[in-house]
């Protein structure tokens, strides 16, 4: 299904809120399966924290994932831990050509059996859960964060802890330090330092028996790109959120401060204000630990006119679809002019926008999400709208509420 949104003003003074981090929820769900007596709040209402609970609560041989990634990763160390439970773990047709070998491999290397039951590398896989009494293991640096995250969040309840050992540039340092900043509130003891990560097996009581989940600052990127793309004095109250916050997508509020959006916290919501037009005609930005931005960026990039260049973003080519080639085939349909490595997107100056261009979306969230805020300058065309639903089912609701113009 698609929906138009029509060229839009959207009310200079707004309130939103945003349910919990989907990577904040995601780690804890699965910590709270490892220790039952752990409460969560402010749970993500996303399609994967869902799929998250109905798997860890499932008793079913086998799992299907459909599309998310990050349970996927979590479940398959999570069920390789599980002694005495057999389970295939599988997803959607393009799950099935996400790659898994890596994690796969370092789970076998602590005593795991894992097997694939299609195409070697790749979901589905057939788990034999084992009490892994291993506690050494080396993974390439450069990888998913979400594989050293999987491994980190069983560690505590392996017979000797983990010792986990990164191999050259380690790349998404926040979502680690996130996944360590969890587990040391709950009390279970970690280090790392160098390039060595450990956590200690953890045996008595929890030191809290309750987290709140801070709210998510990826879905609160769309938000940042409307408000660059509003007149001066528009402003968008979100809540909850941190002024310090584990999340690596809170660089988000240093750099929209180049397209004139300032970011104030108050109590335990932030206001997003458009303070000035940007002056700027060119920016550039690294986004190894925030990737998941790197497509709100461009689009707010070419809506304003400025020339942008992103780089870190070799991770982008294995999410819901590769995001790289994504954006630059839907960048282009408006009229940008986009340069793409296995590794960067440029967006170059664009001086008109083309009118009624339909935005595919790739069965991917953020596709539809980032370009969505182009209403703003003009009338496009979403397809697979509902897509939004894997992180963010209210999202089209929330644009309404601030007054965009949306038919189907």
């Amino acid at each position: 299904m698609t929906i138009q949104l029509h060229k839009s003003t959207i009310q200079k003074l707004s309130n939103i809120t945003i349910t919990g981090s989907k990577s904040e929820s995601n780690r804890l769900l699965l910590l709270q399966a490892l220790y039952p007596e752990l409460e969560v709040e402010n749970v993500s209402n996303s399609d994967d924290s869902k799929v998250m609970q109905r798997a860890l609560a499932s008793k079913a041989p086998i799992i299907d994932i459909h599309h998310a990634g990050t349970a996927m990763r979590f479940l398959t160390a999570y069920f390789a831990s599980k002694a005495g439970r057999d389970v295939v773990l599988t997803g959607s047709s393009r799950m099935k050509e996400r790659p898994i070998e890596i994690l796969v491999e370092a789970l076998n290397q602590l005593g795991a059996e894992i097997t694939y039951k299609e195409s070697h590398g790749c979901p589905p896989i057939n788990i034999k859960g084992k009490t892994l009494s291993k506690h050494k293991v080396t993974l390439n640096a450069n990888v998913s964060s979400q594989y050293i995250s999987a491994l980190l969040l069983i560690a505590s309840r392996l017979e000797n802890g983990l010792e986990l050992t990164l191999d050259g540039k380690i790349t998404s340092v926040p979502y680690i330090n996130m996944t360590l900043d969890l587990l040391n509130q709950v009390g279970i003891q970690t280090t790392f330092k160098g390039q060595v990560i450990t956590v200690s097996t953890k045996q008595d009581a929890l030191k809290t028996n309750k987290l709140t989940v801070e709210s998510d600052w990826s879905s609160a990127s769309y938000f940042y790109s409307i408000v660059a793309l509003s007149a001066v004095g528009t402003e968008v109250k979100l809540s909850s959120y941190k002024e310090k916050s584990l999340q690596g997508d809170s660089v988000l509020a240093e750099i929209y401060k180049s397209f004139g959006v300032e970011t104030v916290f108050q109590n335990e919501s932030m206001v997003i204000q458009k303070t000035e037009d940007s002056l700027t005609d060119s920016v550039e930005f690294q986004l190894n630990n925030s990737p998941d931005i790197a497509q709100t960026i461009a689009v707010t990039c070419l809506a304003l006119g400025i020339k942008c260049h992103l780089t870190g973003l070799h991770t982008l080519k294995i999410k819901e679809t590769d995001r790289l080639v994504a954006l630059q085939n839907e960048l282009q349909k408006l009229g940008g002019q986009i340069d793409i490595t296995g590794d960067t997107l440029t967006v170059n100056k664009t001086p008109k926008l083309i009118k009624n261009v339909a935005i595919a979306t790739y069965n991917d969230h953020r596709m539809a999400m980032a370009f969505a805020p182009l209403a703003l300058k003009t009338d496009l065309f979403i397809e697979d709208y509902m897509v939004v639903s894997k992180s963010y089912p209210t999202f089209w609701d929330d644009l309404k509420t601030l007054g965009f113009k949306i038919s189907k």
